[in-house]
């Protein structure tokens, strides 16, 4: 017997939902929340790729950041005075003279 009732309430129920959904003025209203849903998780769809394709940016910033102070370590020891002792020595270099001396600014 509870079942009856709760099936005539729900039948009740659904009826009336019916009407006002579909009615003149309660289905704008419905087509209008219905838009505003699909337009609120296409945005958040959006802000969520963007996020994705920031993360992605920052990984590829902080190899670069990494491969710079590498090759600026590597450049450091390139030039280091006793690598560049070795190198003259090797070449048959000598110190220049004051005349030979450039200044770059």
């Amino acid at each position: 017997m509870a079942t009856r009732i709760k099936s005539g309430r729900w039948q009740k129920f659904s009826s009336k939902i019916k009407n006002v959904l579909f009615s003149s003025q309660g289905f704008p209203l419905f087509l209008g929340f219905t838009l505003l849903s699909v337009l609120f998780v296409i945005f958040r769809m959006k802000g969520v790729e963007i996020d994705y394709k920031i993360s992605g940016l920052d990984k590829d910033l902080e190899k670069v950041t990494l491969e710079n102070k590498e090759l600026k370590a590597r450049r450091a020891r390139l030039l280091s005075v006793k690598k560049l002792k070795s190198m003259a020595k090797k070449y048959n270099l000598s110190q220049p003279k004051q005349g030979q001396i450039l200044v770059i600014r």
